[in-house]
């Protein structure tokens, strides 16, 4: 039996999955800390340990996201676009868009048979991403766990008119001040996060069927508000946050396996988990 393992460091989640053949065996999800290497390490490790591996099991090591030049021990880096088309096609078939709400950007993929066909991504402003809504969670008193489930009894969404994280917050503090309701404003929140992701993703040909993605994809009111604005119900696949790792293992394994059927020796980076992630 062969082993592969994605680990995925993005800007505030670091994610592994460690696959068979056929199926993942384990997986773990964390905090992403300053000392990506050590962080690197760790989750591996206690990744391997829930499966009942060691470093030398696996076949294959693949790292991605924006974090991923920072896995010594990693046999090949690949861009998280890859990988999300790949893992979310594994996941969900049907997909043809993705919309992947992370951390400190969102983005649009189109795929077709797990390949990527065209993606657009906002990464210059907090607007439509993860730390919006932590601003908007702290700005509300509100654990940002709960944002998804508080919107849901809104009676209707507050208008919010500005984007920029800045303004927003001072447009909610001044909302919140004249009597508006914290549902509501949650809704409104959630309504202009949708308004700006939607926008960004009709630069591409949008097809059914969508799955959203990342930590956004984990907050209902989101999701709820993004699927009214493309007309049709989203995906979610079932932990949102592993798509990139389990795509990461995936390419892994395509690869090893590739190299083995053209006689090859498939590529290792033959060094120990810790000497890697310490001493390179």
């Amino acid at each position: 039996m062969h082993y592969f393992a994605g680990i995925d460091i993005g800007s505030t989640m670091t994610k592994v999955a460690v696959m068979d053949e056929t199926a993942m065996v384990s997986s773990i999800i964390g905090p992403t800390g300053a000392e990506h290497r050590r962080l690197a390490y760790r989750v591996m490790e206690d990744a391997l340990d829930r499966a009942g591996l060691v470093f030398e099991d696996l076949a294959f090591v693949v790292a991605t996201g924006y974090g991923r030049i920072n896995v010594p021990f990693a046999d090949k880096q690949v861009t998280e676009i890859t990988c999300h088309a790949k893992g979310i096609h594994h996941l969900l078939p049907t997909v043809r868009t993705v919309v992947d709400v992370g951390g400190q950007d969102s983005k649009g993929i189109k795929i077709a048979g797990g390949k990527v066909t065209g993606f657009v991504m906002n990464d210059k402003c907090a607007a439509g991403t993860g730390r919006f809504l932590e601003v908007m969670a702290d700005v509300l008193g509100v654990p940002l766990a709960r944002l998804g489930e508080l919107s849901l009894s809104a009676e209707r969404p507050a208008e919010i008119s500005n984007t920029c994280t800045v303004f927003a917050e001072h447009e909610v503090t001044s909302r919140l001040a004249d009597g508006e309701t914290v549902p509501n404003l949650i809704a409104g929140i959630h309504e202009a996060i949708a308004t700006r992701i939607f926008a960004l993703v009709s630069k591409l040909k949008i097809e059914p069927d969508v799955a959203v993605t990342g930590g956004g994809a984990k907050n209902v009111g989101l999701v709820r508000a993004l699927a009214a604005k493309f007309s049709f119900p989203v995906l979610v696949p079932p932990e949102p946050l592993l798509t990139g790792a389990i795509g990461a293992a995936l390419v892994g394994k395509e690869a090893y396996l590739k190299a083995l059927e053209s006689g090859e020796t498939p590529l290792r980076c033959g060094r120990d988990l810790k000497e890697a992630t310490f001493f390179s």
